[in-house]
């Protein structure tokens, strides 16, 4: 059975994107109004039916790629230019990260998979194909709803489009208490994902911050209260949903206690871990997750990058 849908959408992309048609034109030629064009333009990327690679990177960012590697002692970087619209900037770094995963996944890996808006943007951007035992962990607990911050809907949709197994930890992020944490990690069933994380060959995750804007308290997953007293103790974000020191540390703290799954330092021995993150506001959580080693491959900004190796100097 042919798929409507994707038929309309591959030819609106073939006639905008090869042939160069204006939106109006491939209205008139297909008998549809702009809109659907525009919407079905839009659903084609959303898909990965489009993937658009741009080759060619300014001079600056390479310079810059090459100073993060000796600073940090990275064995990879990938520094993009920086976005005139902040919001669009998950997506630049999220494509970016998507099609870095494409070239290099091979059959019989094991990805692990953090949780935030720019991976979520890498798993609609990755090359559709399928690829045998290929597995997708996620590395932390999920959202009681869906969400675009929800570690589950980025394992899955990487999955889906990979044809790969998925595991995940079916358990909230933060568990109620210490306690809860250690008698669900105790569970054979986490205990089994988070032993297949570890083992992984591959990680990719994002950092987040503290603040009004930070998603653990705009998603309920933390209290005022308790983002307060993480200020307090000195933490400047979280890296999979474990909140660091400015030395990249694990803060002694309870609301690190209460994690549900993968801890950074227990990501040591996986030979490729990818921090994808950008932004002026990320600039100190990255440097203490790159301090701290706990990442060894950087997909980031020009502006963020600059700051990195400013302060490194």
């Amino acid at each position: 059975m042919i798929d409507q849908d994707e038929q309309r959408r591959t030819r609106i992309a073939w006639l905008y994107y090869v042939e160069g048609r204006t939106q109006a034109e491939i209205a008139a030629t297909l008998g549809i109004n702009r809109v659907k064009v525009l919407r079905d333009l839009a659903a084609a990327r959303d898909t990965g039916l489009v993937q658009i690679r741009i080759h060619g990177r300014l001079a600056g960012c390479v310079a810059l790629e090459r100073e993060l590697c000796q600073h940090f002692g990275l064995r990879d970087a990938v520094v993009l230019p920086t976005p005139q619209d902040p919001a669009s900037l998950p997506v630049v770094l999220g494509t970016a990260a998507g099609h870095y995963l494409s070239d290099r996944l091979d059959p019989g890996m094991t990805l692990g998979i953090g949780w935030g808006r720019t991976l979520r943007w890498s798993a609609r951007s990755i090359q559709r194909r399928s690829m045998q035992d290929l597995t997708i962990v996620s590395l932390m607990g999920g959202l009681g709803r869906a969400s675009e911050f929800n570690t589950y809907e980025t394992a899955a949709r990487l999955a889906e489009a990979l044809d790969a197994t998925c595991l995940y930890l079916a358990a909230p992020t933060y568990a109620s208490s210490p306690a809860l944490r250690d008698l669900l990690h105790a569970q054979d069933s986490l205990a089994e994902v988070r032993a297949r994380a570890m083992q992984a060959q591959m990680v990719l995750f994002s950092v987040g911050t503290l603040g009004p804007d930070a998603p653990t308290l705009t998603r309920g997953l933390l209290t005022d209260t308790e983002q307060a007293s993480l200020s307090t103790a000195g933490a400047v974000g979280d890296l999979l949903g474990h909140f660091l020191g400015p030395d990249g540390r694990l803060l002694d703290h309870p609301v690190n206690r209460r994690v549900v799954g993968v801890a950074p330092d227990e990501l040591a021995a996986v030979p490729v871990r990818i921090l994808a993150s950008g932004g002026p506001e990320k600039g100190q959580v990255m440097r203490a997750v790159l301090t701290a080693g706990y990442a060894n491959l950087l997909i980031t900004d020009q502006q963020a990058a600059e700051a990195l190796c400013a302060h490194a100097r």
